[in-house]
């Protein structure tokens, strides 16, 4: 039985109800606000507002309690219930499917997918796997590295594995799941879940088949994943040829600013859980909390999952539209909305690999796509694909693998890039770009600004397909596509803007060695006069790193280029509050003026329970102009650019409180994050911030100190 959207005509309410557009929605399943119909110009040049400052909405604003009935038009279960999150009816415009309640109910979550087990490669002949027998055993032979030591008994391992991969491919997940339980690498259904055929497993096979497994990709899959080989350095970087033209000198005058400032919406790590069971165990020993299969019988449950979540869990419905709710009135951007907004990745759950499937990466993706229509207004959305949101979870195959093999993500390319079309977020041209280059796009606005985003996962370490040759910093192309359109960029005098979900450096934790010292020699090549400005998530941390020129080998104020910024997550998880960002931006530089962070209390959300009166509230948290300290010379108009990041990590040498400061808000106020006191930690955290790529942070940098979590 589905349960009809209704007009709640009650004075206790604390919002107002939604408006519907003048149009058909029933074959969608979501009702949509009739300011939406209002045509949208994606390459429109955004409302220009005050020169000098910005109105924003009141300092505060208490969400409403109650469930928004009129979001969708209708229900699995009874939306105005508070024991539960509701059960939208959702139709996939892009393929039509009516997605069940089996898909996301929380009391039956489906364990496996085997509708689409991912494709093994061609068994080999017997001359190949001689071959590669032979090659195999001269990489181990000339490798300097190996020696009586447990990196040679794992490479020793994986070319076994490897020629299982080749020969017999099907029998390699059961292999990996042998070894897993041999090894006591986990419990013996965790090695199951992990690695039979229809989950990693497949995966496995397919990189085991193309690796160099006695070579560099051999040395780091021991290294990445089982800590049984050092960490060798960056492989030297060949840049011949790689860059069409020299960079400029003297470089072109920089693009004058307006003076008329508009505002810029950053979202990241959304994390929707349909599956979130409030009264759940909220503070479990594993997995991802806030679920009825990872929960004790309900006499044991030591933190029920409160309605608009916890710190060990995703982001539940009722989160999702409380904070969407917040954001215009906070932002005093109700009627005019956003000149636009940058979304950097993950959309979907953290769940075990055996309880994810196309179906559910493609309901988060309709979902919180339709949301971000339906409550952010008129601006486009220019989103990057984030690591979960794939399936399998991180893994993204270069299309060189050839065949299937080559084209067996497609299917998610297909469908984001369908979406943002059916949003009107992008034109026809950075459609079919992204449906070509994994999901990476570029778009060229009428205002001079050039949107690049790319897709990260092919630098992330957890993606098994980059251990494919990975002496090459770019298997994938993604790099080639990024330098190709910044040279487009720069013959054009367009500014850029790149987005992307997985960070190139901080603490050197989440991304490769060889093509984040790639991307920091194209930044570098085009910046400060091309790049304006990098964004990434991830972390679900408020953070930011600086690039420098001639790879960060002087640190300086005159020689910093451009800065990233890592956005705060929606999600808690973990230990974290919610939160976003709004940047005011100027509309001739596309520089940043400054930026202001909203969060909200997560350790208050118990005490919301068993009422509906009040939600989440949401506070803004700082500007980043006022936070930190006022650089002598830095006028009210001046950007908040690589110069003024550098000049503020100088400040926070010599005043280490400044720190303590930033790490606050790194957690955005979250009263589990921890301190930083220590000169350890105030050095590796300025160091941190200093390091744009992977292998800068772990030859400079002290490790252990990139997270609050």
């Amino acid at each position: 039985m589905c349960w009809s959207t209704y007009q709640s005509t009650s004075n206790t309410l604390a919002f107002p109800p939604l408006q519907r557009r003048d149009v058909p929605v029933a074959s969608h399943g979501f009702l949509i606000p009739h300011s939406m119909l209002v045509p949208i110009l994606l390459a429109a040049v955004p409302q220009v507002l005050a020169s000098t400052s910005l109105q924003l909405g009141p300092s505060t604003f208490v969400a409403p309690g109650a469930f928004p009935t009129t979001a969708y038009k209708s229900y699995f279960n009874n939306p105005t219930a508070t024991s539960a999150q509701v059960q939208p009816v959702i139709t996939d415009p892009i393929t039509n499917v009516v997605y069940p309640l089996s898909l996301t109910d929380p009391d039956t979550i489906p364990q496996n997918d085997t509708a689409d087990p991912h494709p093994l490669p061609a068994v080999a002949s017997a001359q190949q796997i001689l071959d590669a027998a032979m090659t195999q055993i001269v990489s181990i032979a000339t490798n300097p590295i190996f020696g009586d030591d447990t990196c040679t008994k794992c490479i020793a391992g994986l070319e076994v594995a490897k020629f299982v991969a080749l020969a017999a491919p099907s029998q390699l997940p059961n292999l990996a799941v042998q070894l897993c339980q041999l090894d006591n690498f986990a419990s013996a259904s965790t090695c199951q879940s992990e690695f039979d055929s229809i989950d990693l497993g497949s995966v496995l096979a397919q990189v085991f088949a193309n690796a160099d497994i006695g070579g560099l990709d051999g040395q780091m899959l021991c290294q990445n994943f089982l800590s049984l080989c050092p960490l060798p350095p960056a492989s030297p970087l060949n840049l011949t040829g790689w860059f069409a033209k020299p960079k400029p000198n003297p470089l072109p005058p920089p693009k004058q600013p307006s003076g008329q400032r508009v505002k810029v919406l950053h979202l990241s790590d959304f994390h929707l859980d349909p599956r979130y069971a409030t009264g759940a165990e909220g503070n479990c020993t594993s997995g991802l909390c806030c679920r009825a299969n990872n929960s004790p019988d309900v006499a044991q449950i030591m933190l029920p999952a409160p309605r608009f979540g916890t710190f060990l869990c995703d982001t539940p419905f009722a989160l999702a539209l409380a904070t969407l709710q917040s954001i215009p009135i906070l932002t005093n951007t109700t009627n005019t909305g956003f000149a636009w907004t940058v979304y950097t990745g993950d959309l979907v759950s953290h769940d075990a690999e055996n309880q994810l499937s196309r179906s559910y990466i493609e309901y988060a993706e309709t979902v919180v796509y339709d949301l971000f229509k339906n409550f952010l207004g008129s601006g486009p959305v220019y989103a990057a694909l984030g690591n979960h949101d794939s399936y399998n979870e991180a893994q993204d195959a270069p299309h060189d693998l050839g065949g299937t093999l080559g084209t067996q993500f497609s299917w998610n390319y297909d469908h984001l890039s369908s979406l943002w079309q059916h949003e009107q977020w992008l034109p026809t041209a950075a459609v079919q770009l992204a449906r070509a280059h994994y999901a990476a796009y570029s778009v060229q606005r009428v205002d001079g600004l050039r949107i690049i985003s790319l897709n990260t996962d092919f630098w992330y370490i957890a993606n098994y397909f980059n251990y494919i040759n990975l002496t090459t910093s770019d298997n994938s192309g993604m790099l080639r596509f990024l330098t190709d359109e910044l040279q487009d960029a720069e013959d054009a005098g367009d500014r850029v803007w790149i987005i992307g979900h997985v960070l190139s450096g901080w603490d050197g934790t989440n991304a490769l060695l060889n093509p984040t010292n790639l991307f920091y020699q194209i930044v570098d090549r085009f910046s400060p006069h091309v790049i304006a400005n990098i964004f990434f998530g991830h972390t679900h941390e408020d953070e930011f790193s600086i690039f420098y020129t001639n790879n960060g080998t002087v640190q300086t104020a005159e020689n910093a280029l451009v800065v990233s910024w890592i956005g705060p997550s929606v999600t808690p998880l973990t230990n974290l509050n919610s939160g976003f960002r709004v940047y005011e931006v100027d509309t001739g530089s596309f520089e940043i003026l400054d930026a202001h962070t909203w969060s909200t209390d997560v350790n208050t959300f118990p005490s919301l329970d068993h009422q509906i009166e009040n939600g989440p509230t949401y506070t803004h948290e700082y500007s980043t102009r006022t936070a930190f300290a006022n650089i002598t010379g830095w006028g009210p108009n001046d950007p908040l650019n690589a110069t003024w990041w550098h000049r503020i990590t100088e400040e926070m040498q010599a005043n280490p409180a400044l720190v303590q400061t930033f790490t606050t808000f790194e957690g955005k106020s979250s009263v589990l994050s921890g301190p930083c006191t220590s000169s350890d930690c105030v050095s590796a955290k300025i160091c941190y911030m200093r390091s744009g790529s992977a292998p800068l942070s772990i030859q400079n940098c002290i490790p252990g100190f990139g997270s609050v979590q």
